[in-house]
């Protein structure tokens, strides 16, 4: 036996992707990562359960990024990086799409394996943002434009068999060139036809058969949330939002009607197991759809029946993000074709336009107000060590595989 083949071998160390890292003893701490002291921290952006997100800039390259550290909870140390970090680190890195949030790298402390950043790029905006406090109100070709970005990160995702689990407004970012993009992949997983956890999707925008329990979904449930993002752009403001599983039920019956038989056919072929009780306690009875008259003053009547191709009871029935966007020879890619060639007809995204970076602005309370308005005015500035509201910022993660329940901190909007 020779010399050499009796030392230790130095195991091979793979990352998250599953590419080979070269970290022998020799290498330093961080291998090939970037440290967080190549960053200057500039400003928080948001905060949840699962980390923090601050606007940064690259010292060397004076690049601004969005740093989100991953925070190790105290019971999960001694396990390293969560699960739910690495997976959204493993998806985003195989995805590349310029509708998807992009991870550059990840940053690592010199001294701690638990101080770990995900460095992505920076979008000036996220969606809930301007919503909320800045009360910005986009025109019709504006919210196609805006949209029809929605249903190309989607389609994206759903090519590769990746469904996302938690499409909200909160999570959709919008750059100052008109770029939007698609964030917060931890809840987003490969599809296969095997069970999967119920208890995804922040509530607002949950399909009717996550609230009814099923292990069983498919990509449609991302449909059923991009159907509620488009009324949210065209009411600006939240379609459902409901504060429990049975009260959103009760509102998606108050707007779409009772669910026919065949519809609950469905769901029971599904095996959704709230239904049985749904029905027999809560379900309303003999409610018409009321979509055109929560739409149709707003918009045009093709505009709610490409709505409505979206928000199906049965997710079976529900367009495609293919499907919605146009493009095929099917019957539901023929209707959706009506609404995106009717006038007026989408914007460019060059044309869309630009808003105050509010989150970065360091200025006094007075100064801000006088910004957001009148009505605003009073509210204190927000603290540096303050907790921001869950709007504040689309690139946090904010539940765990393992929660059975979503409840969203409710987005507080100036009355």
């Amino acid at each position: 036996m020779s010399k050499d083949s009796m030392q230790p071998q130095i195991p091979a160390w793979t990352s998250v992707t599953g590419q080979t890292l070269d970290l022998g003893r020799a290498s330093s701490f961080s291998g090939r990562c970037a440290t967080i002291s190549d960053f200057e921290k500039l400003n928080r952006l948001g905060e949840g359960t699962y980390g923090v997100v601050f606007r940064a800039r690259h010292k060397k390259t004076s690049d601004i990024v969005a740093l989100k550290q991953v925070r190790i909870l105290p019971e999960e140390r001694q396990n390293g990086i969560p699960i739910t970090a690495l997976r959204e680190i493993s998806i985003l890195r195989s995805l590349r799409h310029q509708n998807i949030v992009n991870v550059l790298d990840v940053a690592v402390g010199l001294e701690s394996l638990e101080d770990i950043y995900m460095v992505m790029e920076y979008a000036e905006q996220d969606m809930a943002v301007l919503l909320d406090e800045q009360k910005v109100k986009f025109t019709m070709g504006q919210v196609k434009c805006l949209f029809r970005q929605v249903l190309e990160g989607i389609e994206y995702l759903h090519r590769n068999d990746i469904i996302h689990r938690d499409v909200k407004m909160q999570n959709i970012l919008l750059t100052s060139k008109g770029t939007l993009k698609l964030a917060d992949f931890g809840m987003a997983r490969e599809y296969s036809p095997r069970p999967l956890t119920p208890g995804v999707v922040t509530i607002w925008y949950r399909s009717p058969e996550l609230l009814l329990g099923t292990k069983r979904y498919t990509p449609a449930v991302d449909l059923w949330s991009a159907g509620l993002i488009l009324a949210e752009l065209l009411l600006s403001a939240p379609c459902l939002p409901g504060e429990s599983e049975i009260e959103q039920l009760t509102l998606i019956v108050k707007l779409l009607g009772t669910p026919s038989p065949e519809d609950l056919s469905a769901f029971s072929e599904m095996g959704c197991p709230q239904l049985i009780s749904w029905r027999s306690t809560t379900m309303p009875q003999g409610r018409v759809s009321n979509l055109e008259r929560r739409f149709l003053h707003e918009t045009s009547r093709e505009t709610v029946r490409y709505l409505s191709g979206f928000l199906e009871w049965d997710p079976g029935a529900r367009y495609t993000a293919t499907e919605a966007l146009g493009r095929g020879r099917s019957r539901f890619a023929t209707d959706a074709q009506k609404w995106w060639k009717e006038s007026p007809r989408e914007v460019t995204k060059e044309l869309l336009p630009t808003f105050p970076e509010l989150r970065n602005v360091h200025k006094s309370s007075e100064a801000r107000n006088e910004w957001l308005g009148a009505k605003h005015a009073g509210k204190p500035e927000p603290q540096e060590n303050s907790k921001p509201l869950e709007g504040n910022s689309g690139y946090v993660f904010d539940f765990d595989e393992g929660s059975q329940v979503r409840r969203p901190t409710k987005r507080h909007r100036a009355r």
